[in-house]
């Protein structure tokens, strides 16, 4: 138990920091762009790239993994998003911000942090890799479901080149593709380069959490959805929970890849669902709501998959 709180408490301790910094603070939340652009464009990328560039190309083509990984992914987005036609009366533009809410977990602010804690840097490998692959699914889902529904006016060609620029321009997955090349040639950086780099690896993860807490604490949410008696339950016990059994029925994968995918996936939502509907003007305070509450929820649940991580109780494969 003092191994779990020793995980737990620096973690949820910086949003909980974070939060108490939004209350006490006359900032708005405008005020936080800066760190934002801190976070998203160098730090997190920084630390994507110093360590998939030290890793062994052959580990990380890893395409069984990748496949069952986004597979499992994308049928939480089709349950939710089911769930949402029904509970809307087919509103194909709410069903999909509900269904990203359902499987778009918190991976870039707090997957690095929370995965390096409890599993070490090793860990950072798997995590660029879901990450860089689940956003490229995202990335296209929103849009796509958007122009089917009719909140999207883009033409057809204009919403396809609008997908891929926002794929190939994201600046994570800028850093992951940058890593592996530098992994496929073998590139070192030069010492004062190299060092600029471990400074900026080594804020991301306090900056990513402390920012996650402001923004919480400066977000309205006037009252709680129903949709969220199945969201919640979805998002962080059975995501996490059918990962881990499909990834253990696809194949016999490296430990620590199996528990970051399976941690990651425990991840409440990720504040990239509000921008999104945000942008879409689609189902936006639930959006919001549906943050505060996974993220309050994810105390208990992420802790408590934290334990039986630590504590060796969730084997690495139930079908070995």
């Amino acid at each position: 138990m003092v191994e779990v709180l020793g995980l737990t408490l620096p973690l949820f301790g910086l949003i909980l920091l974070g939060f108490m910094g939004g209350k006490i603070s006359n900032q708005p939340l405008d005020a936080l762009g800066w760190l934002n652009t801190f976070i998203i464009y160098f730090a997190l990328p920084a630390l994507f790239f110093k360590l998939l560039s030290t890793t062994p190309i052959d580990q990380l083509a890893n395409w069984q993994f990748v496949f069952a990984n986004i597979g499992i992914t994308f049928l939480i987005f089709s349950l939710t998003f089911l769930f949402g036609m029904l509970g809307t009366r087919g509103n194909i533009g709410e069903s999909t911000i509900q269904g990203l809410a359902g499987a778009y977990g918190n991976i870039g602010y707090m997957g690095p942090a929370v995965a390096i804690l409890a599993l070490g840097e090793k860990a950072a490998i798997p995590v660029a890799i879901i990450f860089c692959f689940e956003n490229i699914m995202h990335f296209a889902i929103a849009p796509a479901m958007m122009a089917i529904s009719g909140e999207e006016q883009k033409k057809p060609l204009a919403l396809l080149l609008d997908i891929v620029r926002k794929i190939v321009l994201h600046p994570f997955i800028l850093a992951t593709i940058a890593g592996v090349a530098a992994a496929a040639v073998q590139f070192s950086a030069p010492i004062p380069v190299e060092r600029l780099i471990d400074y900026l690896a080594q804020a991301a993860a306090p900056c990513a959490l402390f920012a996650m807490g402001v923004t919480l604490a400066l977000r309205q949410m006037n009252r709680i959805p129903y949709s969220l008696g199945y969201i919640v339950p979805i998002k962080l016990i059975l995501h996490p929970l059918l990962m881990y059994v499909g990834l253990s029925w696809a194949g016999n994968f490296d430990p620590t890849w199996m528990y970051v995918a399976v941690l990651l996936a425990s991840l409440p939502v990720a504040t990239n669902v509000f921008v999104i509907a945000q942008q879409y003007n689609v189902w936006v305070e639930r959006a919001s709501a549906s943050i505060m509450i996974t993220t309050a929820a994810s105390v208990l649940t992420v802790s408590s998959l934290l334990f039986l991580l630590t504590t060796g109780q969730l084997e690495p494969d139930l079908f070995p």
